[in-house]
């Protein structure tokens, strides 16, 4: 399901039609066993020779205050003597006394696809700063992503052409056209990169960061976990359920089996249309400040006139309706992003596209990158699970969610359709489940209307993995709330990494404030002020 990196970078459907599912299994009870003792050998290589941290290469863009190293683990954990990659790691040492530091702290931030190479950064903000005296914050970019045996399925160019249209409603002809570049997406990644490409898994995550915890020295893992973060970490409590010393799962995906991937990508994609009506609703809210309309009805059609115009002429050649789409659906990750967008599209009706541009355009610089987290989000949901392989099912399925959700759902289905026509394996998914008294108490952390990963997953992962306690935001919708805005759910955060302190089952916070409605013309009187202490 498409999440969003914090640091790098649920309504059900009732019947879903998952006809036409071809399953490979890529784990059969023989290769689980081989998988797991390769695990073993692996973490007890790893453990021996550590990780020799240094400067980071030029290339990671980091200060000298954070090190790098790698740690190498198998391609195929069934064979912990053939091909090793290697995976980039990232430190900062804990800053306070000696005495009350208790071990490293690592950091995924989702995906899949994301990097957490700069996360050690996070040590010098308020937020994360006592977390960051008591714990070595790490960071690592997992496998496939950045300079970790990096996967790639297409030219980069090729990956950020623009301008692209993003339909709601699709006509036959465009469905086509979006059904043939899947089927070359799929092509592209199987011959870009053979029969590595099965190895590129979940599973295979969750036992990469146990020679992680290996080679960092650690008998037991202390790990948080964001987005796609929470369902890899879930498998890991489940795998590993003795080397776990502390887990935090931010804004959790629905972990069920039957939910990954294709179930939880459409309701995620429900999900959207309720957080895309909370920003109209802000915005409207504002109107004296956007001029954009009084209602959500009235922000929604200055919304689509500005799509129309677009599609007719993209604002700096490169912003069509597509990357209009890409940056609003930012709004509905993070309402930090409120005032940009609203700002950017009453400006671009007032004759001024550049705000617009600044904020949609592609950027050719980061190009490489983009290809290479989408190429290493489609080989890890891919190969995790079933999908269907009759185009019927998605058109039928999608078409019926488009008529109440239209805002994300057609757009979510093209990026995830290339697992139609996928030739490598794919595995069945492991039923995330802990027994009473095999895990230590884990820290669930979910805001209420988050849509990325609705609230559903977080009640259903709370079930599976007992002991496990909830922190809820309540009415907000901010996906990764760890560290964030809301000081209450920072408290409970801190209670548990450096004390291990939770409250007995559940618990509610307050939502964050609202965003501050700036308007772009105070946002340039500003930016001329001196700066004050």
């Amino acid at each position: 399901m498409r999440t969003s990196a914090k640091y790098g970078a649920v309504a059900g459907l009732g019947s879903l039609l998952l006809t036409s599912i071809t399953v490979a299994p890529a784990d059969g009870t023989t290769t689980v066993g081989a998988e797991s003792r390769g695990t073993a050998v692996a973490a007890e290589r790893a453990a021996a020779a550590g990780i020799d941290f240094g400067r980071c290469p030029a290339v990671e863009k980091l200060p000298d205050s954070v090190r790098c190293g790698t740690v190498k683990v198998p391609l195929d954990y069934a064979d912990p003597s053939g091909r090793q990659i290697k995976l980039t790691v990232s430190r900062v040492g804990a800053s306070g006394r000696k005495s009350e530091q208790q071990g490293t702290l690592v950091y995924n931030p989702g995906g899949p696809g994301a990097s957490s190479m700069t996360f050690p950064l996070a040590a010098e903000q308020p937020e994360w700063k006592r977390i960051a005296e008591a714990y070595d914050i790490v960071g690592y970019a997992p496998r496939g992503v950045g300079r970790s045996a990096p996967l790639s399925c297409q030219d980069p160019k090729d990956f950020l052409k623009a301008p692209t249209q993003a339909m709601t409603h699709p006509s036959a002809s465009y469905k086509k056209e979006r059904i043939a570049q899947a089927r070359a997406y799929a092509k592209g990644c199987a011959d870009k990169n053979g029969a590595a490409l099965r190895h590129y898994t979940s599973l295979n995550n969750a036992r990469d960061l146990d020679v992680l915890r290996a080679a960092l020295g650690e008998k037991k893992l202390t790990f948080v976990g964001a987005s796609y973060g929470t369902y890899f970490g879930a498998l890991y409590a489940t795998m590993f359920p003795s080397h776990v010393r502390r887990m935090v799962f931010d804004s959790a995906v629905n972990p069920a089996p039957e939910r990954i991937w294709y179930r939880n990508n459409l309701d995620q994609s429900e999900a959207f249309e309720t957080r895309w009506a909370d920003f109209r609703a802000w915005v409207a809210k504002h109107d004296k400040t956007y001029g954009l309309g009084a209602t959500p009805e009235e922000v929604a059609r200055n919304y689509e006139k500005v799509r129309a115009r677009l599609a007719r002429e993209p604002a700096g050649g490169t912003v069509g309706p597509g990357q209009l789409h890409a940056a609003f659906l930012g709004a509905g990750y993070y309402d930090g992003y409120w005032p940009l967008r609203a700002g950017a599209l009453s400006e671009y009706l007032k004759g001024n596209p550049e705000p617009l541009i600044a904020q949609a355009a592609p950027e050719p610089g980061s190009a490489k990158t983009s290809e290479n987290g989408n190429a290493v989000y489609t080989a890890v949901e891919c190969n995790d699970a079933p999908w269907p392989e009759n185009w019927l099912t998605w058109d039928l399925d999608n078409t019926l969610l488009a008529q109440r959700a239209p805002f994300e759902t057609w757009d979510n289905a093209w990026m995830n359709l290339p697992c139609a026509f996928w030739s490598a394996p794919r595995q069945q998914p492991l039923d995330v489940r802990t027994a009473p008294g095999a895990l230590p108490t884990t820290l669930i952390l979910a805001a209420e209307r988050d849509a990325a990963t609705p609230y559903a997953g977080a009640l259903e992962l709370q079930r599976r993995l007992a002991g496990s306690v909830l922190i809820t935001e309540e009415d907000a919708g901010t996906h990764g709330i760890g560290g964030g805005s809301n000081s209450c759910v920072n408290d409970h955060l801190e209670d548990y990494l450096l004390r291990g302190e939770t409250p007995v089952r559940r618990a509610s916070c307050a939502p964050h404030p609202e965003p501050d409605p700036v308007s772009l013309d105070r946002r340039a009187e500003q930016r001329k002020l001196p700066h004050t202490v």
